[in-house]
């Protein structure tokens, strides 16, 4: 059966090859599934296994973060849209927390003084992913990291006030921890919160200050403040409405709303930032760096004044900062792209496709293991390597290196026969490390995308010894680096990814030449002494 398995992949396989080589025989090697260790003649050979490539769509991910600490991360928001694709709609739903020490008035005064407070300016502020390359008279001038798509063309952006109650806890069973997916549906206000409402949004890396035009009582302005975080990223500033904001939240300072973090969240369970468009840009947001995190703050002037009279006393500045924190999630609304060509198979982040392997043929005979293996495990194979290369589709990627996954993961997936939590770690990710498995994005001499290559050489080895029963099929995805094991007595492949990347990659059909899809084992046979 393997015979002709490996005949019919080299006829079919233009650079399948067997080519012998000859190996010291004073060189010991492991017989697999022993521990005996075996002197002899041996020859080295290496042969490349057909191995079939599906596509497998991927219908949400965990998207809360509650598993790895409460902290994603990093969040999307905005638009992609290419058309060997889904597109992607990525929103941000977040709690907001109750500043420390929070009062509108901070003093007492005489009895023949009123305090009338104004509210300037209310702004949502989300900082960029960005890496300052220089300045010019204009001021710092940053690039901005993690962008995907078209960044001259708007999506539209709105903010919204959440009315679905966020939990840490699974409202059906307490006893356990909630679980928020990325297709999660939430509730909102019909009222938005943003003051130009259905803002058309395109990333600006100048975005680094801000103008609060201070006022009096009266409504005059008496006062300009340029709001600039020194040496930090720009940032996102969306201004919502003053007296939308008064009204629920800075007129409720005093009730029992504000009593408590719990209370707080019950009340204004959170806001939604929500992305909608057909095209536009796709942003990765860091919400965890402790100079600038993102928030609502509002700012606001009390003027003191003469009982009766319009008498300034005194003006007071304040700005009440609430930070988005608590639970934060991540909302991708994926519509489906064009069907890809039949020798082609799409990887995509967040919540798009990733692709399955069978790599030693079908189970025919129905007794749970692919016929191919229960060929290899008749041999007298001692695995030397054993590495799986995906070609790109350089036709559609191009030479594009930014909208292109660097890493892709790959791992056991499927439902196994004695219903093994599913997917889990292959050996060599414990055993050698993710840089020895590799999948790394392998540039041509001309900087174009050209392959990935994974070393599987341990799980093979695992295999060919029967060390495993239960025999899934491996996955391949865009890596998030919640993927990887973090002990080695870890074997769970958690479901988490919020990199937006894609790439086309060639299957194992014959169309594709010299790219198909392949698995290469070199191994040492070992032969009679002479």
């Amino acid at each position: 059966m393997l015979k002709k398995y490996i005949r019919a992949t080299s006829i079919v396989a233009v650079t399948a090859i067997f080519i012998g080589l000859v190996v010291s025989c004073e060189e010991d090697f492991t017989d697999i599934g022993t521990t005996i260790v075996s002197n002899g003649e041996f020859t080295t050979n290496d042969t490349i296994f057909n191995i079939e490539v599906t596509a497998k769509d991927i219908a949400n991910v965990r998207a809360d973060g509650l598993q790895i600490g409460g902290i994603l991360g990093q969040y999307l928001l905005g638009v992609y849209n290419n058309d060997n694709y889904k597109k992607i709609e990525a929103s941000i739903i977040s709690q907001l927390s109750i500043p420390a020490d929070l009062t509108q008035v901070d003093e007492e005064y005489g009895s023949d003084t009123i305090v009338v407070t104004t509210i300037d300016t209310v702004l949502l502020r989300l900082p960029y992913n960005a890496t300052l390359i220089g300045s010019d008279a204009i001021g710092p001038d940053f690039q901005l990291d993690s962008i995907i798509g078209n960044q001259t063309q708007p999506f539209t952006l709105n903010v919204f006030r959440l009315t679905t109650y966020l939990s840490t806890l699974d409202p059906t069973n307490p006893s356990i921890q909630n679980t928020f997916l990325s297709d999660e549906t939430y509730n909102v206000s019909s009222e938005k919160l943003n003051f130009f409402e259905d803002t058309q949004f395109i990333p600006n890396k100048r975005d680094t200050a801000r103008f609060v035009l201070r006022r009096l009582s009266s409504g005059i302005i008496y006062d300009t403040d340029t709001i600039q975080y020194i040496n930090s990223n720009p940032f996102i500033s969306i201004p919502l409405k003053k007296d939308l904001i008064k009204n629920i939240l800075f007129d409720q300072y005093e009730t029992s709303n504000f009593s408590t973090q719990d209370a707080f969240n019950e009340y204004f369970r959170g806001i939604k930032i929500q992305a909608e468009g057909d095209n536009g840009s796709l942003m990765s947001l860091s919400f965890n760096n402790n100079s600038l995190q993102p928030s609502v703050d509002i700012y606001y002037t009390n003027t003191v004044l003469r009982a009766g009279g319009t008498i300034v006393i005194d003006t007071i500045k304040k700005t009440d900062t609430f930070l988005l924190s608590g639970l934060r999630n991540s909302e991708y609304k994926m519509t489906p792209g064009q069907s890809p060509a039949f020798n082609k198979v799409p990887i995509q982040g967040a919540a798009g496709s990733m692709a399955q392997l069978k790599i030693l043929g079908d189970d025919l005979n129905g007794n749970l293991i692919p016929d191919g293996l229960e060929e290899l495990r008749t041999k007298n194979w001692l695995i030397n390597d054993a590495t799986i290369t995906l070609y790109v589709d350089q036709d559609i990627v191009g030479s594009d290196t930014i909208a292109t996954p660097f890493n892709l993961f790959i791992f056991r997936d499927g439902v196994t026969a004695s219903a093994e939590p599913a997917p889990r770690q292959i050996l060599d990710f414990v055993t050698e490390g993710v840089d020895e498995v590799g999948g790394v994005l392998d540039l041509d001499d001309s900087k174009r995308p050209d392959s990935y290559s994974f070393k599987i050489t341990d799980y093979i080895s695992e295999l060919l010894a029967g060390n495993v029963t239960d025999i899934p099929q491996l996955g391949v995805r865009v890596l998030n680096p919640t993927d990887l094991p973090v002990s080695l007595v870890d074997s769970i492949v958690r479901n988490y990814n919020w990199s937006p990347k894609a790439v086309m990659l060639l299957n194992n059909d014959p169309i594709n030449g010299a790219r198909r899809a392949q698995l290469k084992i070199s191994y040492t046979l070992k032969t009679e002494d002479n």
